[in-house]
């Protein structure tokens, strides 16, 4: 493969992993806004007192000062340009830091570069600086878990990729869902879809993969889920990871096969141009799952051509939508915050999580007073049973791993009009609960713990 080749088939592996951030490189500091003079202790949603003034006076920890928390933020920043991370950070750390910080003290964002294949340095740098990982994320995070272990750095990441880092020790993910846990957080979605919404596409299921290992992987996954629960899979399909230069042949062959409901693992303006030819050749499926990393406006822009002929689904796996603004007041809130703050930029699905995660790691840390340290921190977060990220999202007891407990969904469609509410039927509020994942029976790797690395949990201090 030529260099040229090579570097664009890192970005789409990159793309289809996580969200990232802006051109840079190395360390470089997230620009958050100061704590003097506060206005006022700052509420969100219905979490009370989130930042706040205060006299803290000791240095307990590393990265923590009577003045300043230092707070290590993971993107591949070098090859998406995306700012989905970074601007949450801003916003988050720009509101907070103007109403005290967290008991007085100012949070600093130490952005990550990890420029997708340097994980491990950025990781290294963050161990000797770092107080703890905040709202960011990398496409090879599993690079990078043994080094945070070993030097026992807490992690409240925005999104996980691999099977070393989802659900490893120290972690705390405060969220509904990821690709690379032992369990299908999907199912919820796909038995909707195919038992309910459209019961046709239970035995015509299509998937077209990015020929990556993270997506391969994903791929296997779902192959068992479908087959578990009695659909059939008529067509599966892999494509060059850097994309192809014309999707005809893929079209032609979902045609062929009467393929009703599609899953499409890879970067979503693929998906958008594979599309554009199933509507010229006037074919429509009943569902294309287009994932949680097109619920952007860039996926509405590119697709724009098919928005109204074909059925576009996102499972946003418990996050409150953008569109429910006027029924959640923390979307709302958080959309006020944004064009204080971030003015221009767009909430993208990375950014929600992003912001959930924010929110925990202040929570915590807050409750922690002068003696902030990381076993305080770490052990104040996985105490919340009930976690909603202020109303951003369906309730999670983070007191037990996510593979342990019923999970929620929410659906949202794309529409020429924008992502609406599809009509899948919640229970509670936005969302639809009570579903119970599919456990994996294929052995696709662990997360890695502390004992990995010869350490537990009496080594966190």
């Amino acid at each position: 493969m030529k260099p040229q080749r090579i570097v664009v088939a890192l970005i789409a592996i990159a793309l289809v992993a996580a969200g990232c951030a802006r051109e840079g490189g190395g360390t470089e500091a997230v620009e958050g806004g100061g704590s003097s003079g506060p206005a006022a202790t700052a509420n969100f949603g219905n979490l009370n007192g989130v930042c706040q003034p205060g006299s803290a006076k000791s240095a307990p920890a590393q990265g923590v000062t009577a003045s300043d928390i230092e707070v290590g933020m993971f993107s591949d920043v070098g090859f998406t340009k995306n700012p989905d991370y970074v601007d949450a950070a801003k916003v988050f750390t720009s509101w907070c830091n103007a109403a005290g910080g967290i008991n007085g003290r100012k949070i600093n964002v130490n952005l990550r570069d990890t420029n997708l294949m340097e994980v491990r340095q950025r990781m290294l740098e963050a161990c000797r600086e770092d107080f703890v990982l905040v709202g960011g994320s990398a496409a090879l995070d599993g690079l990078g878990v043994k080094d945070r272990l070993k030097c026992t750095l807490p992690e409240f990441p925005a999104q996980v990729t691999q099977v070393p880092n989802t659900g490893s020790d120290l972690q705390v993910p405060s969220y509904g869902a990821s690709a690379s846990e032992n369990v299908n957080p999907y199912t919820g979605l796909y038995e909707w879809l195919t038992k309910e919404a459209y019961p046709d596409s239970l035995g015509a299921i299509g998937m077209i993969n990015g020929d990556s290992p993270i997506t391969k992987s994903m791929g296997d996954k779902q192959t068992e889920f479908f087959n578990a629960m009695g659909a059939k899979i008529v067509y599966n399909d892999l494509y060059p990871v850097a994309g192809v230069s014309d999707w005809t042949p893929y079209a032609q062959a979902i045609k062929a096969n009467n393929v009703k409901g599609l899953i499409f693992l890879g970067e979503f303006r693929y998906l958008a141009k594979l599309e554009d030819i199933l509507t010229s050749m006037n074919y429509k499926l009943d569902w294309i799952d287009a994932n949680a990393n097109a619920y952007n406006q860039s996926f509405l822009s590119a697709a724009k051509g098919s928005l109204a002929a074909q059925t576009n689904v996102s499972d946003l796996s418990g996050t409150a939508p953008l569109d429910a603004a006027g029924s959640v007041p923390a979307i709302a809130e958080l959309k006020d915050l944004y064009a204080k703050y971030a003015p221009g930029a767009a909430i993208t699905f990375q950014g929600l999580r992003a912001f959930q995660t924010w929110l925990l790691f202040a929570k915590s840390a807050a409750s922690c007073g002068d003696s902030l340290t990381r076993s305080c921190v770490y052990n104040a977060a996985i105490k919340e049973t009930a976690w909603t990220a202020g109303g951003l999202q369906a309730p999670i007891d983070l007191s037990k791993p996510l593979s342990e407990q019923p999970r929620c969904f929410n659906v949202q469609q794309a529409t020429p009009d924008g992502w609406k509410a599809a009509d899948f039927k919640p229970n509670n509020g936005q969302f639809r609960c009570g579903f119970t994942p599919y456990k994996y029976t294929q052995d696709f790797g662990k997360p890695l713990t502390l004992a990995d690395v010869g350490l537990s949990m009496n080594d966190l201090k």
